[in-house]
């Protein structure tokens, strides 16, 4: 029962410090804030730096990594150890986050999006059950506070090291332990990204402040998101970010490494019955979708095996957890680093399409298949037959084909089986969906709302992206020259060009001294070059707008980097060129108005895709032994 007279004793140290002469005055936190804190979203936290992991324990002695709880709200973390006296170290932490805790459960709306993690850095002490009965003195009713420890010191230290916690014993004159640790007190707030935006010292930790952060990331408006990013709904982004990459002891951060860890979905069902706002999915007479036919072309689609050196799959164009295209790259890169000309497209609800690649030139996934297997500066292989046999020889693909298809791979089951885990990759039931199509009067943003009245309206974006009654597929299948290709192939080579020598530094090099560094790049005539009519110049499909916001970059040949770009250019009315589509004109769009059409095409994002992307986690990615 002691452990329950613990808030009550350090309310008692408070007081005794605050009436003794000679005691060091109490930290801020104690006391009210003698200040007006900033509107929360009136100003940024900026990335400090990534949390770092660890082995810990709860007190329900269950062992976990540190990011396990972390990713699915805020959290603040403060170190602390039981037998702490020092009024201004352990004490105050605790103390601030009780009253965090208590002016939270009045906030529900914020506490559901906020945990607060006590770590001890004194684990012969305090055991999962000393941790257990310490955070009993400071929980306040079902707020989520987890106490935690760690098994010894050896499975601390490297968490200390990552948070850059400096923590001494102390020792008498005999070199005895006295069961105390000489500190700085640092409380750290990590956003659901597991980066620092914030840490706290004794002279700025206060519940006020934090809220007011807390609050601050919440709106969204603490750090300029890009406009790609995936909602906060779907903890995955592009591979690594970057952050700190000037440090010396720099390492990646890739969440595609962390958090490769899914679950297989059902995936027939998103085929079957498509998600609210897409229409009845067609498929071919001779293909019907199956269980097991998907299953086949998922197992495919993420296998490194099918490509000439076993190192590269449709998945490492195609990335799940970055709108199943690549954020990183304007143009893809193929096999052992080999061009290609045009940006990965996003498969979201490719299985509606009518026109496939860039230019269109294909009309049904399964032949356009193919196209990627053979290609020299993708997959390479030298020929249908080596894939086939590659296939026939793996131990592990046998018996599927003949489960799918009654027989074994071939050019035609291959691609029937890639074909059809495609067909189930739809993400709809977006806010604008349920908005539009659910009458959910409170489920699209005023700004989103605004932006789809410009979208159908002054803008006219639907007249090639199309919305119908019961369904919107945002692409009319046609194919328009909006004058990209047209200013690529025709603009001349500068005299100098920017090369980037590392993430985010550029230096400026003369023209004359990269030729022979790489090979010179393709023209891109669009669909001309399958055509060869010259009214297709530079024509290229209407892409559909769903799921958009995930897939930049942007137009054939990746651009553009962000949505508000895209709109800016065709705010300007495109590129004027003879073959110019003539639905492509200036808009007069206000800034305000460009924001807002942003803000709708951000909510086209489908409440399926965490879904997608963890099944894609969960897929092998094929044994090159």
């Amino acid at each position: 029962m002691k452990y329950r007279y613990l808030l009550v004793l350090l309310s008692i140290l408070a007081s005794t410090a605050i009436q003794a002469q000679d005691a060091k005055p109490l930290a801020p936190g104690y006391s009210a804030l003698p200040y007006q804190p900033a509107t929360p979203g009136s100003y940024t936290l900026p990335v400090i730096g990534p949390a770092a992991n660890g082995e810990v324990l709860t007190t329900a002695n269950q062992p976990k990594r540190l990011h396990d709880l972390m990713g699915d709200k805020l959290v603040l973390l403060s170190f602390i150890y039981a037998a702490c006296s020092d009024v201004n170290g352990c004490p105050l932490a605790t103390q601030v986050l009780h009253k965090i805790s208590r002016q939270l459960q009045k906030q529900p709306e914020l506490a559901d999006k906020l945990r607060l993690l006590t770590l001890s850095f004194n684990p012969t002490h305090d055991t999962p059950e000393m941790m257990r009965h310490y955070g009993e003195g400071f929980k306040a009713g079902e707020f989520d506070w987890q106490f935690l420890t760690t098994r010894d010191e050896a499975a601390l230290q490297p968490i200390l090291d990552g948070y850059q916690q400096n923590v001494q014993k102390i020792y008498d004159d005999k070199g005895q332990f006295t069961g105390t640790f000489s500190h700085l007190l640092r409380v750290y707030l990590i956003d659901k990204d597991k980066n620092i935006r914030n840490i706290y010292s004794v002279d700025f930790l206060h519940a006020d402040t934090v809220i007011n952060d807390v609050k601050t990331l919440i709106v969204g408006n603490a750090a300029p998101v890009a406009d790609n990013a995936p909602p906060e709904s779907v903890p995955y982004r592009a591979g690594d970010d970057k952050q700190n990459y000037q440090r010396a002891d720099y390492e990646t951060r890739s969440l595609a490494l962390e958090q490769r860890k899914g679950s297989p979905a059902k995936l027939i069902t998103f085929a079957q019955k498509p998600p609210l706002g897409l229409p009845k999915l067609p498929e071919p007479k001779d293909n019907p979708l199956t269980t097991a036919k998907i299953e086949l072309g998922r197992k495919l689609f993420y296998d490194r095996r099918l490509s000439l050196n076993n190192t590269f799959s449709c998945a490492i164009c195609h990335i799940p957890e970055q709108g199943f295209a690549n954020n990183e790259m304007a143009t893809a890169v193929g096999i052992e680093g080999r061009s290609v000309r045009r940006n990965a497209p996003s498969l979201y609800n490719v299985g509606y399409a009518q026109l496939l690649f860039h230019d269109g030139r294909e009309n049904s996934l399964e032949q356009q298949a193919w196209a990627p297997l053979l290609a020299h500066n993708e997959m390479a292989n030298p020929s249908i037959g080596y894939v086939i046999d590659k296939l026939k020889a793996s131990p592990d693909y046998r018996g599927l084909f003949e489960k799918a298809f009654n027989k074994g791979p071939t050019m035609e089951t291959i691609g029937q089986a890639l074909a059809s885990y495609q067909r189930s990759l739809n993400s709809a039931d977006s806010p604008f969906d349920r908005w539009y199509f659910g009458k959910q009067k409170n489920a699209l943003s005023e700004p989103a709302q605004r932006g789809f009245a410009i979208f159908t309206g002054k803008a006219a974006c639907n007249t090639c992206h199309t919305i119908g009654e019961k369904s919107a597929l945002f692409t009319d299948q046609k194919r328009h020259n909006t004058g990209i290709g047209y200013a690529e192939a025709m603009q001349k080579t500068p005299g100098r060009q920017k090369v980037q020598v590392a993430p985010g530094v550029f230096v400026d090099v003369d023209s004359e001294n990269l030729k022979g560094l790489n090979s010179e790049k393709p023209n891109d005539l669009g669909y001309y070059e399958v055509s060869q009519n010259p009214a297709d110049r530079w024509a290229y499909k209407t892409p559909t707008l769903r799921n958009v916001a995930l897939s930049a970059p942007y137009m054939h040949n990746g651009s553009l980097a962000t949505l508000e770009d895209v709109v800016r250019f065709y705010n300007q009315g495109g590129i004027a060129n003879e073959n110019l589509s003539p639905l492509i004109k200036s808009l007069a769009l206000t800034d305000g108005e460009i924001a807002d059409l942003v803000a709708f095409l951000q909510a086209l994002t489908g409440s399926n895709v965490h879904t997608l992307v963890s099944d894609g986690f969960a897929a092998p990615v094929g044994d090159a032994k």
